[in-house]
C-alpha cells in the first residue's frame, strides 16, 4: 500500500477513536456509492452525521480540511442521499470534516469541524 493510502487509513482510525471517545455512535466505515466514498456515516443525539477525514503529514501545501474540494463535498452528498433512501433516513442530518496532521505516531493534530458544508450552499 503507497505511503499516502496508509496515511489516510490511520487518519481514518484515529478520527473513528475520536468519535467514540466524543459519544459517537458508529454505523459504517468506507461506505461506497458509485465514485464515491464517505469515511465514517456516525450518529449523535439522533443526527446522522456524513464525515470526511482528511490526513496530512504536515500543513505545508495547506490544512487537511482545504482539501475537502467542492467536487467532493457534492459526491458525498450525492452518496448521502442514496445512504438515506436506502436506509429510509428521514431526520436530521449534518456534514462534518475532521482534519488530522499525523505528526509521528504518538502526536497528531485532530480539529473537528462540525457542520462543515451544506446541501445546496456550495
Amino acid at each position: 500500500m503507497s505511503n499516502h493510502l496508509e496515511l489516510g487509513k490511520k487518519g481514518e482510525e484515529i478520527a473513528t477513536n475520536f468519535l467514540l471517545k466524543k459519544g459517537y455512535q458508529i454505523i459504517e466505515v468506507n461506505w461506497r456509492y458509485r465514485r464515491s466514498e464517505i469515511d465514517i456515516i456516525t450518529k449523535k443525539d439522533e443526527v446522522l452525521i456524513f464525515v470526511e477525514v482528511k490526513t496530512r503529514s504536515n500543513d505545508y501545501f495547506g490544512r487537511p480540511e482545504s482539501f475537502v474540494t467542492d467536487r467532493k463535498r457534492a459526491l458525498m452528498i450525492d452518496a448521502a442521499n442514496a445512504y438515506m433512501e436506502e436506509t429510509g433516513h428521514d431526520w436530521e442530518i449534518r456534514f462534518d470534516v475532521i482534519a488530522i496532521i499525523y505528526h509521528n505516531p504518538a502526536y497528531q493534530t485532530i480539529d473537528h469541524f462540525k457542520d462543515a458544508f451544506f446541501p445546496g450552499l456550495q
